[in-house]
């Protein structure tokens, strides 16, 4: 199958942009350089957006798990707010060796306006240089410090949503599992945008195996690898690294998944999607035709990068009451 065939027309126009910007797409074979490349098309494209009225934003900082460094945060509080506001703890995508707060800071200020929760964007630590459980770790010591901080935060310690796009879905996936085994942080949600949940999702492109656009299989084998290093592909992989590896999801709080028909992910969110079901979990499953990996980034004026988002925000303002 050759995906172009299929895509979404609006989404051919910025796919072919972003290859020709990045010189043929993101690449991890050097990451220092992919990073210094995000840094700079982020500042390029921050330059153009429009001001957000009506959230106010603050960085702050979380305690480390077990004397682990301090994890940046950014909060988004919309200003018209009311005590005990919603929060959505955002974990942002990079396959797991890309990013920071500023990856996703101006869809969390649309975020938090249009939905009225309060949006917590994590700056979770970045593979190879800290890998599993480094991030994970941050994510759940994020949400536990959320959780506990409530008051201070005048937000509403039963109405908390873990959510996160792409190696963010995957970690706000692993942070579920363990709320719900540690019992210390009661889940209101989990929002799982295409996420990157198996590591064993990584077999080289063939005719029968076909690549996908924007995110390549090679991509993932060099995000996993970077992030689990000789761990890959082993039996022993914990589902905190890998949730496709749970057996068990009973337990887990209701779940929005969305994914496009071209995402490399496709496969394994439906799976997790229809697997959550059959464990008696709410479950909210999303395939988008035409659309490939984080076609909403790249493509946010599409017609279905709208509706993706009118879906999103629903599922999230239907889930916690705002």
């Amino acid at each position: 199958m050759n995906p172009r065939e299929h895509l979404d027309p609006e989404l051919l126009g910025p796919l072919d942009g972003l290859i020709e910007a990045t010189g043929g797409g993101f690449d991890l074979h050097d990451i220092p350089a992919t990073r210094a490349m995000l840094a700079g098309m982020l500042e390029a494209v921050k330059s153009e957006l429009p001001d957000i009225d009506g959230v106010a934003v603050e960085d702050n900082a979380v305690p480390g798990l077990d004397g682990a460094p301090e994890i940046p945060i950014r909060l988004y509080r919309p200003t018209e707010d009311v005590s005990a506001l919603p929060v959505v703890i955002w974990l942002h995508g990079g396959g797991y060796v890309l990013g920071d707060v500023e990856l996703d800071d101006f869809m969390l200020r649309q975020f938090a306006r249009d939905t009225g929760c309060l949006m917590v964007n994590v700056s979770y630590r970045l593979a190879p240089e800290h890998p599993f459980p480094a991030a994970f770790d941050d994510c759940y010591a994020t949400l536990r410090w959320i959780h506990a901080n409530s008051a201070a935060l005048r937000s509403d310690a039963n109405r908390i949503a873990i959510a996160g796009a792409s190696a963010g879905g995957g970690l706000a996936a692993a942070t579920a599992l363990k709320a719900r085994d540690t019992g210390e942080v009661p889940l209101a949600f989990q929002m799982l945008i295409y996420p990157a949940i198996d590591d064993c999702n990584t077999a080289q492109a063939s005719a029968s195996l076909p690549d996908h656009l924007l995110w390549t299989r090679e991509n993932a084998l060099h995000s996993w690898s970077a992030y689990l290093g000789p761990q890959l592909g082993r039996r022993d992989v914990p589902a905190y690294a890998a949730p496709i590896r749970a057996t068990d999801l009973a337990g887990l709080p209701p779940t929005y998944i969305a994914v496009g028909s071209l995402d490399m992910f496709l496969e394994e969110n439906t799976a997790y999607a229809c697997r959550l079901a059959q464990a008696g979990v709410p479950t909210e499953l999303h395939v988008y035709p035409g659309a490939y990996h984080a076609f909403d980034s790249f493509a946010p004026m599409a017609a279905i990068s709208t509706r993706f988002v009118n879906d999103r925000n629903g599922a999230l303002i239907a889930a916690l009451g705002t």
